[in-house]
């Protein structure tokens, strides 16, 4: 896949994750994008966002204790 086609379905999810789509967005990547690669990148996405979280928890630790 072109880098091109990488940087589109991660956006894709990403303003999908925030929940502010555009329509015409969102039709352009309904005939764009397959269903396996927005289900990788959604779980990539998820897999960074709880990962994230978890390192932002663990930093706060560090500075409570």
């Amino acid at each position: 896949m072109p880098e091109r086609g990488k940087l589109k379905v991660a956006l894709a999810v990403f303003w999908s994750f925030f929940g502010v789509r555009k329509r015409r967005d969102y039709d352009a990547d309904a005939q764009d994008l397959t269903p396996s690669q927005v289900v990788i990148a959604g779980l990539i996405g998820a897999a960074v966002f709880v990962l994230s979280l978890l390192l932002l928890v663990y930093a706060v630790m560090q500075f409570v204790t």
